[in-house]
């Protein structure tokens, strides 16, 4: 399940790299639906920590993102994991990968509908 939020670029953190070959990259927006402002978090992991090269602290953003949770030794963690990000108001973004956007180009689309003279407007309810 994915979830969406929209904000303004409050800091963009440098990658980290995590054991022999796992990236993470943070950056926090400010969010500004409700009454109060609020700072979210969000982790960029592996290939994806690239998709906030292109913005800058400051620019307005639309991240998609999973909420991602585990356990260790007894302690819980939970994690905005952005994948995919854009500037705010031009509604899509950046693709987080070819695949997302195959399997969304591959979906069936609805058949167009023909304009014609004789179309019959009177509907039966």
């Amino acid at each position: 399940m994915g979830y969406k939020a929209e904000g303004k670029i409050e800091k963009i953190f440098d990658s980290e790299t995590k054991g022999a070959s796992f990236q993470v990259r943070q950056f926090v927006i400010e969010v500004t639906e409700g009454q109060y402002p609020q700072m979210v978090a969000f982790q960029l992991v592996q290939d994806k920590c690239a998709l906030i090269d292109d913005y800058s602290e400051g620019d307005m953003v639309e991240v998609d993102f999973d909420l991602r949770g585990r356990e260790w030794n007894g302690k819980y963690f939970t994690n905005l994991q952005a994948w995919r990000i854009g500037r705010a108001g031009e509604g899509g973004g950046q693709q987080a990968s070819s695949a997302d956007s195959q399997a969304s180009s591959s979906a069936p689309k609805p058949a167009p509908v023909a304009a014609s003279s004789d179309f019959d407007d009177d509907i039966p309810f």
